[in-house]
């Protein structure tokens, strides 16, 4: 049996239904990394400093569900300009070099790739699909559902495909949710950001919204946005003109999907923004022993397709 040196886990609570382990396995395997575990533990709020302390040096980093994005920060230093600016992180990565300076604690880096993991869902969705790649279009209207912690990742990468887009007019995001404006963050994401204009609007109009959307992401769980999908099916007129990202995968698809599809526009459900955000953790925890077992062959290319299958068993 070969001797683990090497672990990673998932933590959040609840925790039963995380499908992270699936995705890091598929890539140990494609990666050759047998001495590599993945596991999955159920940690609150109150219990995560804890776990942290009983962590030895095996122990390379973590991926962080709700609700510990926000909890682990006063335990690490935001590393990438996505946990810098939003303050929430969903990895974590640990260096041991400095541990006995530490009272025998590693250096925790933090990143967050849940907005790269979005970014990489549409520009995979627009590359299947019909149209041009997700540069070429023009963007200029995204709607958020919901406000929560998942809502700021998806309004930083709505901003950046705006910014990106290959039209000059001014962007807008508008975030729908049951309590508008309970959530600062969303307005300090772009602040500085003189091209995009934030709006924010009750879950009751979010139709409306909807029709001229060219970037949709529904960041609310499991059936909360099923009356929006009952106000779509019910609108014959309803022509949505952009994609949508439901970054829920359970029900799959959802009923926002299905109107979404039905009503003849492109949609995909969150566990393509859940494959690639788990391609980039695997990079940063794996670091240098990744790299040596890709010799020179690009991630991408090597851990997509194996950690697609994976999940797509899974589901």
């Amino acid at each position: 049996m070969t001797q683990i040196a090497n672990r990673c886990a998932v933590l959040g609570k609840p925790i039963a239904h995380s499908l992270s382990p699936v995705l890091h396995d598929a890539a140990y395997r494609a990666l050759g990394l047998d001495d590599w575990e993945y596991g999955r533990h159920e940690v609150g709020e109150a219990d995560l400093g804890d776990f942290l302390n009983g962590l030895d040096p095996t122990w390379r980093g973590l991926s962080l569900t709700m609700p510990l994005k926000k909890t682990i920060q006063p335990y690490g230093t935001p590393k990438d300009a996505w946990a810098k600016l939003l303050k929430v992180a969903n990895t974590a990565v640990f260096d041991w070099s400095s541990a006995s300076d530490n009272g025998g604690r590693p250096a925790i880096a933090l990143y967050n790739t849940d907005v790269p993991g979005i970014l990489y869902a549409f520009g995979h969705a627009c590359d299947v699909g019909p149209g041009p790649s997700l540069e070429d279009r023009d963007l200029t209207h995204a709607v958020v559902i919901g406000n929560g912690n998942t809502a700021a990742s998806a309004v930083s990468a709505a901003s950046v495909m705006i910014a990106g887009t290959a039209s000059a007019s001014r962007g807008t995001i508008t975030v729908a949710a049951r309590h508008p404006g309970k959530n600062p963050d969303l307005a300090r994401i772009l602040t500085g950001n003189d091209a995009i204009d934030l709006h924010e609007i009750t879950l009751e109009h979010v139709t409306e919204a909807l029709r001229d959307a060219d970037i949709v992401i529904s960041t609310i769980p499991g059936h909360a946005a099923d009356a929006i999908a009952r106000d779509i099916d019910a609108d014959g007129a309803f022509r949505p003109k952009g994609m949508l990202l439901d970054v829920v995968y359970d029900p799959r698809p959802s009923a926002l999907i299905r109107a979404w599809r039905e009503h003849g526009a492109v949609a995909m459900g969150g566990e393509e923004m859940l494959l690639y955000q788990a391609i980039l953790q695997v990079r940063l925890m794996t670091g240098s022993q990744g790299e040596a077992a890709l010799h020179g062959r690009d991630w991408m290319a090597v851990l997509e397709q194996p950690m697609r299958e994976a999940l797509e068993e899974a589901l």
